[in-house]
Order: C-alpha cells, then structure tokens, then sequence
C-alpha cells in the first residue's frame, strides 16, 4: 500500500540555502506627420500577433522589459528559443539530460515552498539532481520562460485541483514564476487548503482547491485499520468544493492517485457497493483501482456536463512513488542520486494500473466532450516523473528528530527539483492552445451549424 499524502501547512520561517521642438498649427505640416503615424500604427498592430506564433521566441526580449528579482542561479542567455511548428513530437517520451545552468531558483529566493518540500533547509547537500532537463524523444522542450508563461495568461485564470502532490505542482510553478513577480494573497478564505493568488500587473489568478479523492468524502474513523484513517467515498459525486467554482476559470488542472490506496468504503447511488481494506464484515473487498477508475470517470464527466465550464482541462497523469528497500511505513526509502534511463525501468504494476486508467478515461471523455464543445488535455508526465527517483525528500523533509508519520517522503518532490519540468510540459501546450482550440471550435459549429 503506498503512503498517505498529508495536508501540509505552510511556514513563515524563512529558507536557507547551504551552501523638443515647438509643434506648428499649420494643417498642411500636420498631415503628413499623421499619415506616417497611421501607418506606423498599422505595422506594430500587424507584428504584435506573430508575439505567440512566429517560429523563433526571443527570451532577452521579453526579459528587458520586466523589472524582477532573480535568483543568483537563474541565466537568461541571449540565445533563440525555438517553437516547434507542430504537436507531432510527444513530449511524455524522452531522457533527462544534463542541464548545468538549473536551478532558476532556490529555496532563499522562494518563501511559497513547504516545510517538508524543502529538502535543502534540512540538510540536503548534493545539488546534483538539480541539474537536469527533460529532452523529449526527436524533439526539444524549452525551458519554462516566466515572462511569456504571464504574458500568456494575462486576463486568465487557473486552478489546480487534487492532492498535495497537486499543490507540490503549484508551488513549484509560483517559484518559476518568482523569477518575475510574486503574486499577492486575494484568498476568500482562511483555510490553507484553498489558496488564490494574484498576479496583479497580468490580472492572473491561481488558485488551488485540495480534493485528495476528487469525489464527495466524508471521514469514518480517523485512524481506521492501517491508522491512517478510513473514509466513505460516493464514486459517482464530485466534490463540490472544486465542482460548484470551476466554472469561473480558464484552465483547470486535475490529478489524483496516491490517496487511493488508504482504506475507504466504496459507494455509487448512495448504496454500499464494496472497499478497500476496510474489514468491514460482509463487504467486498474491491481492488484500489476501482474506485479509482471511478473517481476519475466522475470528474470528466462532471465537466462535460458544465455547461457554463468553457476553460481547458487538463488531466496530469500520475506521478509514481520511489520507495525501495520496504513500504513507505516500513523503512522504504529512496536514497538514489541520479535519474534512470529510459532502459533501466518501466512502468508496472500498480502504477501501470492507474496510469492506464487516466488515459483510458481521458479518452473517452475527450471523445464525448467533442460533442459539446469541451477541450480535454492530457498532460502526461509519467515517464518521466518515473524516471527520477532521486527528486524525493526523502529524510530531508523535517530534523532528524522529528515524530512524523511519513519518515523518507518518496512521494512528494523537492522544490527545486524535477518537478518544475512539469512546467515546461504546460507551457509547451498552452503555445499551441490559441490555434488549436481555434480548429476545434470551427469543427464544432460546422458540426451543428
């Protein structure tokens, strides 16, 4: 059984890192100054729109123009980024490489990272797994820009939704992001768990809603069988926490998996249907995937039937734990301090389940929310989450002699650390959005016009 994902708060405490001339009224001068003028006006308008679709991307350009405070280790080199011309390059299939300029940040420069993702504060030395970028298979993906990621999103919204390894996701993003601007807190409520920033200068917002199971739950027992609790999961109910206020925003980033493993009794049309390692007398014992698949099901199809929801959704696929040695609560760790090769590991077992079941249901709904006008992405960072064992915090997420139930975390992702590449995979797709959701919706009033 794979680990529970805690509800972390987050801290105060600061972060180290180791280690003229007079017009004249004369009308006849004038005109020619207001033709030129006109036309001038005509040429910037004509080169503004190629900002997001001509081939080469300039990064000094847009980085001249922002005032920020950068990290020491962040370098904007004066050197073209490339935008390739199509999608037929898959991105979620590659090798990590050696990238000596990482990281764009440190745990000094960022206050949005949590204790027990800040690997360096408590001690760990090696920096080595900070030097890596992911290099898809026949192609290249650019490292995450900043200034164009809010350039970008200016006027838009986007909210995470899942677990912590969700909000890992986001806090990772606000540090990238840090290297421009930070953001200021517009939270409607004092609750950690559903954060909302906003980045003032774009009119960006983003926000995070925690939903571990996606679906409605409430707690039985608090310790329940294994002491990591027992819940009552209504697979086919969303949660209305995230449900009721997506609809408000133009991106919405789902994911899910690991909460899946604890114990939870399984419930569809408020009937008892089954659960998982529940002990409950004369109740099936139903495998963690079916309620997974479910969960998953339910979501998507919540979407689809939205009919206000007219933002992008995005489904991240599961990002694999690395314990080695025994199970997360029984001296498992992940002590490895460099990635594997792509021939060196595969997906399997369990991961290979969930994995399978995302991009079974995705394609399903995909299929289905054509018919509305809905857009589905999948943003696929398996294999290449699963390819990194050595981004965990493993001890190095609390003191030595701290009392905490996950000791070696092998779950979440030390910020910075691999997990800001799952960054580089966003922004790569929001650089095709604009024309593709253009296609798409050109095919969808042809289709019931």
């Amino acid at each position: 059984m794979l680990p529970p994902i805690f509800v972390e708060k987050s801290s105060s405490r600061e972060m180290e890192f180791p280690c003229g001339k007079k017009c004249s009224n004369n009308a006849s001068q004038r005109t020619p100054k207001v033709f030129i003028l006109v036309a001038l006006t005509l040429i910037i308008l004509g080169i503004i729109p190629l900002h997001y679709t001509s081939k080469w991307y300039h990064a000094t350009n847009i980085a001249n123009h922002h005032e920020s405070e950068k990290s020491s280790t962040y370098h904007i080199v004066d050197v073209e980024i490339k935008i390739m011309d199509d999608e037929t390059c898959d991105i979620s299939i590659g090798e990590w490489i050696s990238n000596p300029d990482g990281p764009y940040y440190t745990n000094n420069t960022c206050w949005a990272i949590h204790e027990h993702q800040n690997c360096m504060k408590y001690g760990r030395h090696d920096t080595d797994f900070l030097k890596w970028r992911w290099k898809p298979k026949g192609c290249e993906l650019p490292i995450f820009n900043p200034f164009q990621f809010l350039d970008m999103m200016r006027n838009k919204s986007l909210a995470f939704v899942g677990d912590s390894v969700g909000r890992n996701h986001m806090q990772s993003l606000i540090c990238l992001l840090s290297q421009a601007v930070y953001p200021i807190d517009v939270s409607i409520s004092p609750d950690e768990n559903f954060k909302r920033w906003k980045y003032v200068d774009y009119n960006f917002t983003l926000a995070t809603y925690w939903s571990p199971f996606l679906v409605r739950m409430k707690e039985a027992d608090a310790d329940g069988p294994t002491k990591t609790g027992l819940f009552n999961l209504y697979l086919d109910e969303a949660d209305d926490k995230w449900a009721t206020q997506i609809e408000e925003f133009d991106y919405v980033i789902f994911n899910g998996g690991h909460w899946f493993t604890r114990c939870s009794v399984y419930y569809e049309n408020n009937q008892l249907v089954g659960c998982r390692y529940c002990g409950l007398p004369n109740v099936a014992d139903l495998p963690s995937t079916y309620g997974y698949q479910r969960a998953i099901r339910t979501v998507l199809r919540t979407i689809n039937n939205l009919e206000k929801f007219k933002g992008i959704t995005f489904l991240r696929t599961f990002a694999p734990s690395h314990f080695e040695g025994g199970e997360w609560n029984k001296g498992g760790n992940c002590v490895r301090r460099r990635p594997f090769t792509s021939n060196e590991t595969s997906l399997e077992g369990l991961n290979l389940e969930l994995y399978t079941i995302q991009v079974e249901e995705f394609k399903s709904a995909e299929k289905e929310g054509k018919k509305k006008g809905k857009r589905f992405r999948l943003l696929d960072t398996t294999q290449a989450m699963l390819l990194r064992p050595d981004g965990h915090p493993s001890r190095y997420g609390h003191w030595p002699n701290e009392n905490v139930v996950l000791y070696n975390d092998c779950v979440h992702w030390c910020l910075p650390g691999p997990i800001d590449s799952w960054s580089d995979f966003l922004l790569h797709m929001l650089k095709f959005e604009g024309r593709r959701s253009h296609e798409e919706k050109l095919q969808f009033m042809k289709q019931y016009s």
